[in-house]
Parts: structure tokens; sequence; C-alpha cells
């Protein structure tokens, strides 16, 4: 005898309870989603997070409505995090001080997954596919690859080198970024390497190693066409570029010797390379020690440039749309932002949006700009054509700021 299903109302069951189980049924997470009879439905591509690194935890926001819609608790040390979203936009990985890596459902406003991977852990990568999360590491030095959908543990490469005296030591990883193909590039600080992962095969990954590239990269980029990785040089005036194109691969030194003629200064915070700026053809960087950003010629990777600055660059990042960069500083000069005008190459705007103020984010039209006002336990939100100020958002000591419209960028 057949039994005819109840006739069910299509339209109320995609605005409740169904639609959200389907949304579980195709992440796999449906299992997390209780209550779904009163939950929202909403999409994920004008959210973001802010790391609140004075109680570690995660203020989630709504870009477009520029408010706070809600607080993840328990994230361990955020005193430096990262973070990095799946390619739908439902999750966020962040990366905490202590060593874990933490799962968020950013609709359910839960903690799915969190794994203490490591003793220290400054920043991660997500594969091209969305498949794999990798964490890279201080303590132990290396990279840990993992499953981004169950968190399992799938490759652990340590970064292991000869110093001096032929003694085997482990380095401290920076400048993680992922390349197409599962792969992944990164710096070897201690080791002056640029290291690539293949995990095409995550059961087998095999690594390329480019050394002697230059004195403790500290942090590194790839371009947005991903032609280049790029590493920022601390021991040395310079960075390393390593041709992704190039047949065979090959790295060579660009911007050498660019602080040559200045006084190098004392440097308070170590410059961030993921926060740089293309605008047209040229590419703006902060020098390290000097009151200066760099503008680089991307065809040829020449020195085309400098622009004086307010105090030591930390980000220099683009307007999208804009012929427009804004810069952060090192204390003592972080109570300000500065505006360049890419054309003229100088300075048209001086603000001081608060106290402490760490990092910066656009939204993804560059309508207006997120700050991190750390002394003020504030993230105000500034209009980047008038710089009237159009939110303020309570966050305690807030630092990293995170959109989703980050999971469709490469190297981000």
């Amino acid at each position: 005898m057949s039994v005819t299903p109840p006739r069910i109302n299509r339209r109320n069951w995609l605005s409740g309870c169904g639609a959200m189980l389907a949304l579980g049924a195709t992440t796999g997470f449906g299992g997390a989603l209780t209550g779904c009879a009163t939950t929202q439905m909403r999409g994920t591509g004008d959210l973001g997070v802010v790391i609140g690194r004075g109680n570690g935890s995660l203020t989630l926001v709504d870009t477009t409505a520029r408010v706070a819609l809600g607080v993840i608790e328990g994230l361990g040390d955020l005193s430096h995090a990262s973070a990095v979203f799946s390619r739908d936009g439902l999750f966020v990985y962040v990366f905490g001080r202590d060593g874990a890596m933490t799962q968020v459902n950013l609709l359910t406003r839960r903690i799915t997954h969190r794994v203490i991977q490591a003793g220290n852990s400054i920043g991660g990568a997500i594969s091209d596919d969305g498949a794999l999360v990798a964490a890279q590491n201080y303590t132990p030095g290396g990279i840990k690859v993992f499953d981004a959908k169950t968190m399992e543990l799938l490759a652990d490469i340590p970064a292991i080198y000869e110093a001096a005296g032929g003694e085997q030591k482990r380095s401290r990883v920076v400048g993680l970024v992922d390349l197409p193909g599962r792969r992944f590039a990164y710096s070897l600080f201690d080791a002056g390497e640029i290291w690539i992962t293949d995990c095409s095969d995550s059961a087998n990954p095999v690594t390329q190693k480019f050394a002697n590239i230059g004195n403790q990269p500290y942090d590194a980029l790839i371009t947005p066409g991903g032609r280049s990785y790029i590493a920022g040089l601390f021991g040395e005036d310079g960075l390393a570029m390593l041709d992704l194109w190039s047949e065979p691969l090959t790295v060579r030194r660009i911007l050498a010797g660019y602080g040559q003629g200045g006084q190098k200064l004392p440097v308070y915070k170590m410059p961030h390379l993921r926060g740089w700026a293309v605008s047209g053809r040229h590419a703006w960087l902060p020098a390290i020690g000097q009151h200066e950003v760099l503008i680089a010629d991307t065809e040829n990777w020449e020195l085309a440039g400098r622009v004086k600055v307010a105090g030591q660059p930390v980000f220099v990042m683009a307007r999208p749309g804009s012929p427009q960069v804004w810069v952060s500083f090192a204390m003592p000069d972080y109570n300000q932002v500065q505006v360049i005008d890419t054309q003229s190459q100088r300075v048209i705007k001086t603000l001081q949006p608060g106290h402490a103020i760490l990092h910066m984010e656009f939204t993804p039209r560059g309508e207006a700009i997120w700050i991190s006002c750390r002394d003020d336990n504030l993230v105000r939100v500034i209009d980047t054509r008038n710089f009237a100020t159009l939110a303020s958002i309570a966050v305690p000591s807030p630092s990293g700021i995170f959109f989703t419209a980050r999971a469709n960028r490469v190297g981000f």
C-alpha cells in the first residue's frame, strides 16, 4: 500500500525551518542549527568579524547596516590573530596566538570546531577550491594542513633548515598564501627561504624550496593577478619576488637598497604586506624603519617614487575603485591615518579617528573603511568620500577586521 506524503506549502517551507535544514544539509552542519523555527534567513556577503583581543572574542558585524549582530566567545588568545573564510562565506577560520584554529558558523554564531594545533600560530590560508585550510606556525615552525570541513589533520610539514655548523633547526613561518592547484607558498623567517607545498595529494604533499632569498623574510603577499609572490625582508633593504609564471620558477631581489642615504629608525611594529596597495601600474608598500611609502612600478619592479608620511607605515591599503591609498602607522604615530592621492602622489588628508589604530578594512566596493581603535574599545566606520564618521561599534580592544568578501580573493 502506498502512502501519499502530506502536501507542503513551498513558500512557507522555504522561508522557515526547511530552508535552514537544507542549508545545513549542504554544508554538513545541519545539526548545529537548533531553534531554526525562529532563525532569520540571510546571506553572508555583507558580514564580517572583528577580533576582540581584550577577551578572545569575535564580534559579528553587518557591513551594510554598520552594526554589530552578536559576539562569539571562547576563541582563546587573540592578541595576534587572523582569519580566512570558506568559499560560501558561511564559516570563518580564526588562527590565534595560542596555536588554536577555530571554525565558526557565521549564521548560527557558534564555534563548530576548535583545534589546538600548535604552540604559537599567527595566520593561515584556505586552498583555491576551499577544501583545505593551512595554518602557519611559529612554534613549532612549519605548516599544518586540515580538511576544511571536518578539521581533520591531513599533512604536517615542519620548516626544517640547516643552520650554521650544519645544525638542523625549525624556522618560524610567515607569509602563507594560497596558490592555484591546492598549493601554498610561505616564507621561513629564520632560514631566509621560500617554500611552495603542493597538496593536490594531501596525503603526500610535495615541497619545492628556494634558498638564499634574503635576510629574515617577515611577511609576504601574492599579487592580485597571481603572478608574483613577494616577501618583505626585515634584515635588509629590499624584497624578494618569486615569479610563479616563469619556467623554471625563479626568485630575484626587488627595490634593493631603498633605505640607502636615510637614517633607519627603530621599528616599533612590523609592517604588514598583506595590506599593500596596487593602483594602476604601481604598487604602494610600507618602508621598514622609514617615514615613507614606497612606489614600485609593477612592470619592472623598480622604485618609481616615495611619499613622505606621518610615521612608520604599518598598513598601506588601496581604496577599491578609487585613486586613493590609506596608511596607518606604528607607535607613537598610531592615532592617525593618512590618505594619499595616487595621481598626484601626495597626502591629501590626515585623520585622527581614535587611539591606537591597529587595523583597517574597506567594504568590498570602497564606500567606507572600518578602523580598529584599540584604546577606545571602538571600531569607527568612515565614509571614504567625505571622511565623515558613519558609525562607532563597541568591541573590547579591537584588532583585525575581516569581511567575507575576502573569500573570493586570491591571497586573502
